[in-house]
């Protein structure tokens, strides 16, 4: 079996759900000659024509109004925002239509489409192109909001994504597409939606974190067990709706926490999670939540953007924080 990047299981998963449904398309600019920007479409036109694998007009308006009309007469549309940054001309129809058709109609359509978008920084790109806002998603009743962390998640998860009868936002963490590679087989086995993966056992403090800088996180707890410190570390993977209770379980346990999200601190998830502790495992902590995260500002271009990302320096001081309070 042949080991994949995180990219390669994205394209994996889409050719094998595309032979395996007719109905499922794929849409976006310059997805099919070109295959993308970063890839993740190639030689998917080629298989199945410019029928099920369209370039569209540069307008993710449009792109997105196409994919909602599609998904409420019966198709399974799979959109490409080429870039996280681009996707706010398509809130309108996402927030105020897909996300709301299920219950709009009383059941009678539903929305089943997935919107791709790269997502985060660390490729030294321009303005609008490095945006980590999924908490602006997260807010929206109706939609699931997913990011893989792996090749294997990847794969897995983007097959549950085009399955789910409802509208599903991939956030795909862009820094990692070609970091590192896994066997992934090609056996159209989906990953659950809705759940945490508990990535590596711990007993000493939790670490929390989604996309991207799991890479970190998992470097941190390796950091920190040089040291001694039992770091249990938890892939949110779908970010809404929250598994809460796998978080909850594990600080049960640990009595400490730390939540690392590459996103401005300021409304983001991970104060969601750390809300949710204050209310429900208050009792359990032995010392306050911590959170690392990128700063309340705009993405720097390349020369800083290393430094406004959670490093891994970063989040073992915050562990160790956690572990000076008896």
């Amino acid at each position: 079996m042949a080991e994949i990047s995180l990219i390669e299981g994205i394209t994996q998963a889409l050719a094998y759900e595309m032979r395996k449904d007719q109905s499922v398309v794929v849409l976006g600019e310059d997805i099919g000659v070109n295959g993308g920007v970063f890839r993740a479409t190639v030689g998917l036109q080629q298989e199945f024509g410019p029928w099920r694998v369209l370039d569209t007009p540069l307008c993710e308006t449009t792109i997105a109004g196409l994919t909602v009309g599609m998904a409420a007469q019966g198709m399974k549309p799979i959109a490409e925002a080429q870039f996280e940054g681009f996707i706010y001309p398509m809130l309108e129809h996402l927030i105020c239509h897909a996300a709301r058709m299920r219950h709009r109609t009383r059941g009678r359509l539903s929305s089943p489409l997935v919107v791709r978008a790269p997502w985060g920084g660390g490729i030294r790109a321009p303005e609008h192109h490095s945006e980590a806002n999924e908490a602006l998603f997260a807010n929206v009743p109706g939609l699931r909001i997913v990011m893989p962390s792996s090749p294997a998640r990847a794969y897995g998860l983007l097959l549950a994504a085009i399955r789910d009868p409802d509208p599903v936002i991939y956030f795909e963490p862009k820094r990692i597409y070609r970091q590192y590679k896994e066997e992934v087989p090609d056996d159209g086995e989906a990953l659950p939606l809705d759940v945490c993966f508990v990535l590596r056992d711990g007993t000493d403090v939790t670490l929390v974190s989604w996309g991207a800088t799991v890479k970190e996180t998992l470097e941190a707890a390796d950091a920190l067990e040089a040291e001694g410190i039992s770091a249990e570390v938890i892939d949110l993977a779908t970010i809404r709706p929250l598994d809460f209770d796998t978080i909850h379980e594990s600080v049960t346990r640990t009595g400490r926490c730390v939540i690392v999200q590459e996103a401005p601190k300021n409304v983001g998830v991970g104060a969601e999670i750390a809300a949710r502790l204050a209310e429900q495992a208050l009792y359990d902590l032995v010392a306050p939540v911590e959170r690392v995260t990128g700063y309340d500002t705009h993405m720097p271009l390349f020369r800083l953007e290393m430094k406004y990302m959670p490093s891994v320096e970063r989040i073992v001081e915050a562990a160790k924080r956690t572990l000076a309070v008896s």
